[in-house]
C-alpha cells in the first residue's frame, strides 16, 4: 500500500495486461494493444462537523464506505484512493480524473474527526479542477459541506461557491423513514432497473439553493413524509450538470450501511461515478422547472 500523505490509503485492483507467452514478436501490429490505464478517483471522506458512521474509522481500519469502494473500484476496474488529508489539495490532486466527497461542513477549518484541513488555496485548487474539467460526485453529506452564509432554513442571497458548483445545499432532516424517489431521468447511466419510482428507507435531507441549470435524476416526492422538514412540494434529491468542463454528479442517499449495499443504490451511483469519469456519455439538459417546479418553496421551520 502506497501512502502519499498521511491518512491517505491507495488501493488498485486493476489487473494489468500480461504480455503473450513465449518470445517477443517482431512485428509490432502483432503485439497486443495495451488496454487503457484506469481512471483514478479521490475519494475525500473528512468531517469538519458531524462525523457520519459510514465514513468513521475505528483504530485506523478503513471505515464501511471506504471498503465498498474498495469493493466498486475491483467490481467496475476504477483506482481509488481515500483520504481524510486536507492538504492532498495543495499539491497531489493533479494525478486524479475525479472526486468523491462525502463530507461535512467548512473543510478549511479544525474540528469533526481532527484530521488536517483544507487550506483556502486548496479548496480554490479543488473548485477550478473541476472547472477545468476534472469530474465530481457528491453523496448524502456532501450537500452540507462549505454552507453559504445566512440562515440555513431560508433560500441564500450569497451561495458559496462549492455550493454553486454541486447544485444544492443541505437544510436539515427529520427521521429516517421510507420515501419514493420518481425517476425523472431513465435514460442516465445506471437508472435502467430503478422503474418510475422506488421506496427507500434512508435519511432524507431536505435541500435549497438549487442551481436552475441542473438535470434533475430523481426527485424527492414529500407527500405523506412525516416531519416538518418535508412539508413542501417535491424537489431534487439525485443530479447531474455541467460546471464548467466537469461534470458533476450528486445524490442524497448515503447515510446508511444497508443504502451502501442496496443493488439499487449501487447502480445509480456507479452510473454517475462512471460519468464523472467520462466512461460512459449522458446528455443532462437543465429540466428543473419542467420536474420540480415548485422545488425552491421551503418549509417552514
Amino acid at each position: 500500500m502506497k501512502q502519499s500523505l498521511p491518512s491517505v490509503s491507495r488501493r488498485s485492483w486493476i489487473q494489468q495486461s500480461a504480455l503473450a507467452s513465449g518470445a517477443m514478436l517482431a512485428a509490432p501490429s502483432l503485439v497486443s494493444a495495451a488496454k487503457p490505464a484506469p481512471k483514478k478517483l479521490l475519494f475525500y471522506c473528512r468531517s469538519a462537523g458531524f462525523e457520519h458512521s459510514v465514513v468513521k474509522r475505528n483504530n485506523g481500519a478503513p471505515s464501511y464506505a471506504e471498503r465498498m469502494m474498495d469493493q466498486f473500484a475491483t467490481k467496475y476496474g476504477f483506482e481509488v484512493t481515500s483520504t481524510k488529508d486536507g492538504r492532498i489539495f495543495d499539491k497531489d490532486y493533479e494525478a486524479f480524473d475525479g472526486f468523491l466527497f462525502y463530507t461535512t461542513e467548512d473543510l478549511t477549518k479544525p474540528g469533526g474527526d481532527k484530521e488536517p484541513p483544507m487550506t483556502a488555496q486548496g479548496k480554490k485548487n479543488f473548485l477550478e479542477a473541476i472547472a477545468a474539467g476534472k469530474g465530481f460526485a457528491g453523496s448524502h453529506c456532501a450537500s452540507d459541506t462549505f454552507h453559504s452564509p445566512g440562515d440555513r432554513t431560508k433560500a441564500s442571497a450569497e451561495i458559496d461557491p462549492y455550493i454553486q458548483m454541486i447544485g444544492g445545499e443541505f437544510i436539515r432532516h427529520g427521521r429516517q423513514q421510507n420515501a419514493t424517489m420518481r425517476v425523472t431521468s431513465k435514460g442516465f447511466p445506471g437508472l435502467d432497473k430503478a422503474g418510475e419510482e422506488f421506496t427507500l428507507h434512508e435519511e432524507w435531507y431536505s435541500l435549497k439553493n438549487f442551481n436552475p441549470d441542473m438535470h434533475v435524476i430523481l426527485v424527492q416526492e414529500t407527500k405523506g413524509m412525516q416531519d416538518k422538514d418535508y412539508d413542501r412540494p417535491p424537489y431534487p434529491a439525485t443530479w447531474a450538470r455541467m460546471h464548467g468542463k466537469g461534470r458533476v454528479f450528486y445524490t442524497s442517499m448515503g447515510h446508511r450501511e444497508d443504502v451502501w449495499a442496496n443493488p439499487l443504490f449501487e447502480s445509480i451511483f456507479i452510473g454517475g461515478l462512471r460519468w464523472v469519469l467520462k466512461e460512459v456519455e449522458a446528455e443532462v439538459p437543465g429540466n428543473l422547472a419542467q420536474v420540480a417546479p415548485e422545488a425552491s418553496v421551503l418549509p417552514k421551520l
